[in-house]
């Protein structure tokens, strides 16, 4: 069976995630009085995504004003620009934020990391992922889920996209993964092992990181293999007492 056609194409293919182990070594400076964003939220894939669509002079009014919290006269200084042009700018940038972050704007935010209910989906993610179970993985999302894998620009929305896609590509008969956790972007992270023969550990086939809602997943972000050295991960899981290779 073939897989189903996806809900649109993604503009910025070329989004890689980043590990939050190194995000613990920034140095811990607190944004400026007028900052709209958290760090975590400032970090997170979807906020990269729609950032990196907005036009150069948009997108430094935002990060500056929004996330790094300077006052106007400062971003007009720091632009070589004026102030009018500060504020012009940033109305722009907001508005097409908004506009693109508007399908899910009722969601709940995500639990804090490390929590007992953000442990709580992820521990039922993994086992469901692990065990083919796709009923399970379909229990778990928001009814608008994001299925998304850069550098494919292929993005599907809705369980039952996201059903389809996952049932005839990911979970074909005789495919059985194991998961490694890591954290990216302020959220939960696996590397994806396909198994090999007999349920013997295998080759990765990528990283899967889980934007959460409250409790339900709201995107799942699969990367390819090139991203995995910068999270400690191998390229395969071999058997025990055979090394693994990088």
């Amino acid at each position: 069976m073939a897989p189903p056609e996806p809900t649109r194409l993604g503009e910025v293919v070329w989004l890689e995630p980043y590990p939050d182990l190194l995000l613990e070594g920034l140095p811990d400076h607190a944004p400026g009085p007028e900052a709209r964003y958290e760090l975590r939220e400032s970090v997170s894939l979807a906020f990269i995504t729609a950032l990196q669509v907005l036009p150069a002079r948009q997108r430094a009014a935002l990060v500056l004003r929004d996330v790094l919290g300077f006052r106007a006269a400062e971003v007009a200084s720091i632009l070589g620009t004026t102030e009018e042009s500060v504020t012009s700018a940033l109305k722009r940038a907001r508005a097409a934020l908004s506009r693109r972050q508007q399908p899910a704007g009722d969601a709940e935010p995500p639990p804090a990391p490390n929590s007992a209910a953000e442990s709580e989906i992820v521990d039922r993610l993994t086992r469901a992922w692990e065990a083919a179970d796709i009923d399970g993985v379909i229990a778990l999302p928001r009814d608008d889920v994001w299925l998304t894998m850069p550098p494919m620009p292929l993005e599907y929305q809705g369980l039952e996209l996201a059903a389809a896609f996952l049932s005839t590509v990911a979970f074909r008969p005789g495919r059985r993964y194991r998961f490694v956790p890591t954290r990216a972007n302020g959220s939960p992270a696996f590397g994806v092992y396909q198994r090999g023969p007999h349920g013997s550990d295998g080759h990765a086939v990528g990283l899967l990181v889980v934007t959460l809602a409250g409790r339900q997943v709201a995107v799942l972000t699969r990367f390819d293999n090139a991203v995995l050295p910068r999270f400690g991960l191998p390229r395969s899981l071999p058997d025990a007492g055979t090394p693994a290779q990088a």
